[in-house]
């Protein structure tokens, strides 16, 4: 039987979309999952019909940034400009996944998306001795540290303790959210790199590099995949009053 993953158009600009949505769903199908691709233009009640067949979400990046007054902020001139289909979409997709405990993995963007739906703010433009956003052919941008304990501590080869990933954003979680724990930083400026649900039986999983890039090259980035996929896989349906979701 497959196992449904919905993944909402990456943004509103089509010719990103082009180049960026094909990784996604590559790296989804090598991990044996089927992606359901949400487009940014259906109704609610569409997208609702099509959340009720998966049994996931993964959260992708965009060209846009997430609008600030979310987490009640103004806009500095650095910070660069909305997205609100792709944000209408998200909401639907995290609120389903949360009422129902559906694994989540949150890419870049989606990070960034999932921690201000759980009521955490962002950076708006990051300036520190990193560079966070080399372009999308650096491999290996830097190094992030592992949080000990953390899902992502035991995707990690044995031993090892920080990871180098690819980088590709301006924006970044200042304070994790409700429920939200710090997995992996960047060691040279503390950057917050991923976060992860305190929440033992629900899978939430968001990282700030981008794994679906690397997918080929990485056996991190491959095994990423395959924790959400197993999560995916095992997935049954709760109430809604077990929702661990933010108040």
């Amino acid at each position: 039987m497959s196992v449904h993953v919905a993944i909402p158009v990456p943004s509103s600009d089509p010719e990103y979309n082009e180049r960026s949505l094909p990784p996604y769903l590559d790296a989804l199908r090598a991990a044996g999952l089927m992606p359901v691709v949400v487009p940014l233009t259906e109704p609610q009640e569409r997208v609702a019909k099509l959340l009720a067949g998966v049994q996931g979400v993964l959260l992708p990046g965009s060209r846009y940034d997430v609008d600030p007054q979310r987490f009640g902020e103004a806009r500095i001139p650095e910070c660069g400009e909305a997205d609100p289909p792709r944000t209408a979409v998200d909401e639907l997709l995290l609120q389903d996944a949360f009422n129902l405990y559906k694994p989540v993995l949150a890419i870049c963007h989606g990070s960034q998306s999932l921690n201000v739906w759980c009521n955490g703010p962002l950076i708006q433009d990051l300036k520190t001795e990193v560079n966070h956003r080399p372009g999308r052919h650096v491999v290996e941008a830097h190094p992030v540290r592992i949080s000990p304990g953390s899902r992502l501590a035991a995707l990690v080869p044995e031993g090892a303790t920080e990871i180098q990933v690819n980088s590709s954003h301006h924006q970044a979680i200042r304070v994790p959210g409700d429920n939200l724990l710090v997995s992996a930083v960047s060691p040279r400026d503390g950057v917050i790199e991923a976060v992860e649900l305190d929440a033992p039986g629900h899978f939430v999983v968001a990282v700030q590099w981008h794994p679906e890039r690397t997918y080929a090259q990485s056996a991190f980035s491959r095994a990423i995949f395959a924790a959400f996929s197993q999560a995916a896989a095992t997935w049954t349906p709760r109430s809604i009053s077990e929702s661990v979701a933010p108040a």
